[in-house]
């Protein structure tokens, strides 16, 4: 079957052009200069709507199995259609049983078997005594590997210490699969005021820039040591952008991704005792977001995933505000591309970029960059169609979420999907979802 697509702004080579997409069954055929179009033999005409590379989301807890209440794979991957989103990779927590095996692995793999709206990968997890299983995650194909340098939340997933890392980096080296990350080193000071239990502020001091910045520092140090690929995951202080300039500058194999609520919110403009807003870490002021969508501008940050967090409304203490007890996790995977743009597109990004950060570069880190990512002949037809001129109000009960709890909720923002295509099939338009579940592991 041959569809052609047609824009008069489609992506090719970080330029827009006048362009037709000649699909192919699911795969790519040619890109058709402007010229060269028959406008009778257009299957889809999108006028100047932007056609590019479908977007990956390359942080996201899926929760799914043994935490379905708070998402599942139908869900979240409903919601990566409607976001322009055709690739996802899901943390090894909060699932039941955690990704720390390969068993584990399997068991999750079955549980979503004909629920994938979307291709779908994992990441294996790093505990204490887990070590002797990180091999066989692996070679079960293991995009990466988690690690967590405070408490994750999740009593089954456990921190890990500089002893530990010891012995798991040299492994995880011989295999070239990056390390991910959550770096925060804790200390004992308690520093949560618990008099001001709404004070967005108090709660962004009990989480210091410096308990990044010093876990940033141990893990470049044991990725010089060890040369084990490294990757900071949700980068939310810009204190920390010196050191990993100077590492990637000094040839350190790291890789590091900011979140859009980094990019988007500060701390200064929350409504007190909304608990929606809860992450770890924590959002900053606006000069620290400035910071980084400076460094994201200049490739110090590598791209952009939406650590994706849902939890069920009674854990997200909305009617006590309590921001100490509240669970910390953003939802805002449907919402990846517009609230991007509208963060980065007066800070001097341009639409080659956005797709660089959600599609380009994902695709690299996840190794699937040899069939998606970007439009060449004979990749994978994943493609978002999107009006960066148009606004809308976000209205969260539009979202495909389990639960519609977003800080996003209100904010008018840029850059409304209109289209996404899995495979050479149109499987979300206008607000609708078309498709059956078609995706798949990768």
């Amino acid at each position: 079957m041959k569809q052609l697509l047609f824009s008069e702004r489609v992506l090719i080579d970080d330029r827009l052009v006048p362009a037709g997409v000649l699909i192919v069954g699911q795969l790519i055929k040619a890109i058709i200069p402007s010229a060269e179009i028959d406008i009778q033999e257009v299957t889809h005409n999108y006028g100047n709507c932007v056609i590019m590379p479908s977007l990956i989301d390359a942080h996201l807890h899926v929760n799914e199995p043994g935490r379905t209440d708070w998402e599942g794979f139908e869900t979240a991957t409903k919601s990566a259609v409607a976001g322009g989103i055709t690739a996802i990779a899901d943390m090894p927590l909060n699932s039941s049983p955690v990704t720390t095996s390969a068993a584990a692995l399997e068991e999750k793999k079955k549980s979503g078997t004909g629920k994938l709206f979307v291709d779908c990968t994992c990441y294996g997890g790093l505990v204490p005594g887990n070590a002797d299983n990180i091999e066989p995650l692996l070679k079960s194909g293991m995009r990466g590997i988690k690690t967590f340098l405070c408490h994750s939340g999740i009593d089954e997933f456990p921190n890990t210490t500089e002893e530990e890392l010891r012995k798991a980096m040299p492994v995880i080296a011989k295999y070239g699969i990056p390390l991910l990350v959550h770096a925060e080193l804790t200390d004992d000071v308690q520093r949560f005021d618990k008099e001001k239990p709404g004070d967005y502020k108090n709660y962004a001091q009990s989480r210091p820039q410096e308990w990044e910045v010093n876990a940033i520092k141990l893990i470049l140090n044991l990725c010089r040591e060890y040369r084990c690929p490294v990757h900071i995951v949700h980068l939310a202080a810009s204190d920390a952008l010196p050191l990993i300039e100077s590492a990637k500058n000094d040839g350190l194999p790291v890789t590091v991704e900011t979140a859009p609520h980094y990019l988007y919110f500060d701390e200064e403009t929350i409504p007190h005792a909304d608990t929606r807003y809860k992450c770890a870490p924590p959002i900053r002021n606006a000069e620290n977001r400035d910071k980084l969508r400076n460094a994201l501008n200049s490739g110090i940050i590598d791209f952009v995933a939406t650590d994706h967090s849902p939890a069920p409304p009674d854990m997200k203490e909305l009617d006590s505000g309590d921001l100490g007890k509240a669970w910390g996790g953003i939802s805002s995977h449907q919402l990846l591309l517009p609230a991007l743009w509208t963060s980065m597109k007066n800070s001097g990004a341009k639409i080659a970029d956005i797709s660089k950060w959600t599609s380009q570069k994902p695709a690299q880190f996840l190794e699937i960059d040899g069939k998606t990512g970007k439009f060449k002949e004979g990749y994978e037809a994943n493609i978002t169609v999107w009006s960066p001129e148009e606004s809308f109000v976000v209205d969260e009960q539009k979202l495909h979420h389990k639960h519609k709890i977003t800080p996003y909720d209100g904010e008018t923002l840029y850059g409304k999907v209109k289209a996404t295509w899995l495979r050479g099939e149109q499987v979300f338009s206008d607000g609708n979802i078309f498709s059956t579940p078609k995706g798949r592991w990768y």
